[in-house]
């Protein structure tokens, strides 16, 4: 799958290192050292993934990535934020600004490569698939649109393929670890606390229409969607 790909790192030999893997790997790749640069490039041109550096001159890339999901161009770029912050406070800070997954440097760049295709694949929700409706939300895959009741929301690639597997298991008790291998995939590793921000994430965005109450926690199970 080939894709246009914008590297936002001000490193230049680490730039230069992501940008010939992506390449060798048969994408467009583009590479910046900030954000101010980042977005002087998105304005002409969407890519369809991101890797964001955290530390970057000027504006930082957790503050980027809360404007990029901000922007209705960019909202749903898949966003691959790379960074040395290891801690999983820092983890978690960056899925909770919109960064759909996280490397740590140093990293390998096959595992990069992994994480890449691994995004890619779910920006891209199968388009032969039906619309799916559901407790009076109606998600249409081919076009990535989602509604509750007659308004329009807006959710990233991971909250929607994380809405759209919970409408096709209604009424199940899907446990983090299911809703892991499901969602990211079981090739790629990603904490099960992880599972716990994209819910509040998608919480909120159902919140306005009040179909975030169809999100159910099970105590010790995980979580359930109910149809009603």
């Amino acid at each position: 799958m080939s894709a246009r790909i914008l590297i936002v790192e001000d490193e230049p030999a680490i730039r230069e290192l992501l940008a010939v893997n992506l390449r060798h790997a048969g994408h467009l790749v583009s590479g910046v050292e900030s954000a101010e640069a980042a977005q002087a490039h998105l304005d002409a041109t969407v890519p369809d993934l991101i890797v964001l550096d955290w530390m970057l001159p000027g504006q930082s890339g957790i503050d980027y990535a809360r404007r990029l999901r901000a922007d209705p161009r960019t909202r749903e770029v898949p966003i691959l934020m790379l960074t040395a912050r290891a801690q999983e406070g820092d983890t978690l800070q960056g899925f909770d600004v919109g960064a759909d997954d996280y490397v740590t440097k140093p990293f390998s760049p096959r595992e990069l490569l992994a994480r890449v295709r691994a995004l890619l694949r779910r920006a891209a929700p199968e388009t032969a698939e039906e619309p799916i409706e559901v407790g009076g939300i109606r998600l249409e895959p081919a076009t990535f649109r989602v509604f509750a009741g007659e308004a329009s929301l807006s959710l990233s690639p991971t909250e929607f393929r994380l809405l759209h597997f919970f409408m096709k298991n209604p009424d199940r008790v899907l446990s983090r670890t299911r809703l892991l291998d499901n969602v990211w995939g079981d090739h790629v590793y990603i904490e099960e606390r992880t599972v716990d921000v994209h819910i509040r994430r998608l919480r909120l965005a159902l919140q306005p229409t009040g179909h975030d109450r169809l999100i159910e926690t099970v105590r010790g199970g995980g979580y359930r969607f109910l149809p009603r």
